[in-house]
């Protein structure tokens, strides 16, 4: 079954929202003469995911064993769950007090229960901003020459009118910026009581330094700007980033980053994983 509209309840530390998710249920039929599911029961258990405790790997550990159970005149003995729900959180503006806005993280969760081995996946996309390094250092070139230019011969320059100077033309050129996104997947311990996306969010976040943000004053894209500026990075700098963020707290992890080229028509991409092939590509 495929694209089952549901609302899921998701309960993290300070944050608890009911959400809209789409769900895939799948069980196997190894018995080549078994033909159709009860797709009923399967639907039913997913109904009840509405009045549980709300999304956790337990749940979704005992989702997955009824869904099993309840097909066992089909000799199933595998089931997997889908889901994709948009995580929408509050974020705060860098500067100004009070102010701040909503955020929306499309996340996917998969959950497989393959020879009565659990195993559950999370995947989150984070929306950040990125500078390229080479673009920016040949922007302080032109602004170099532009300085050069305008004072050659001058041996004695006013700190003022210096000053003068940069207010009309240190932005003579200014680097290319882009709209970027990190997909990050890892795998969620199915003893922990919570999913821990919000942490995951953050981490991600924190890696990067520069994430996209909501409503902002004059002094908040002031220091938006400052963290773009100090934060230059290339497509694979922004994976190995994330890469060491996430270090050993989290367990098989992928990194994909996409850098939405501002320059080109088409995109910088890169990943980082110790699997054996892009979980993304």
């Amino acid at each position: 079954m495929q694209g089952i509209d549901l609302p899921i309840t998701l309960i993290e530390p300070g944050y608890r929202r009911e959400l809209h998710a789409r769900i895939d249920a799948q069980v196997d039929l190894p018995v080549p003469h078994v033909k159709g599911i009860h797709m009923s029961r399967l639907y039913r258990l997913l109904d009840d995911l509405v009045d549980s405790e709300g999304l956790t790997p337990r749940a979704l550990h005992q989702l997955l064993q009824k869904m099993i159970a309840s097909h066992q005149d089909c000799d199933s003995r595998n089931a997997r769950v889908r889901m994709k729900f948009e995580l929408l959180a509050r974020r705060s503006a860098l500067i100004t007090e009070g102010l701040g806005g909503w955020k929306s993280y499309p996340i996917c969760l998969e959950a497989t229960l393959v020879n009565g081995v659990f195993v559950l996946r999370a995947k989150v996309s984070v929306g950040y901003s990125s500078t390229c390094p080479c673009s920016a250092a040949l922007s302080r070139q032109l602004v170099e020459q532009g300085f050069l230019t305008a004072f050659a011969g001058q041996t004695e320059l006013p700190v003022t009118a210096v000053a003068a100077w940069l207010r009309e033309n240190a932005s003579l050129a200014t680097p290319h910026s882009q709209r970027s996104e990190a997909q990050v997947e890892v795998e969620v311990a199915g003893d922990k009581p919570m999913l821990g996306l919000l942490a995951l969010i953050d981490c991600i976040e924190q890696a990067v330094a520069t994430p996209v943000q909501t409503a902002v004053k004059r002094a908040d894209e002031q220091a938006f700007a400052a963290l773009n500026g100090e934060n230059l990075m290339f497509v694979e700098d922004a994976a190995r980033r994330i890469s060491a963020a996430l270090g050993d707290t989290y367990k098989a992890p992928s990194v994909y980053v996409r850098h939405i080229e501002s320059l080109h028509p088409h995109d910088a991409v890169a990943w980082a994983s110790p699997a054996a092939k892009p979980a993304f590509l």
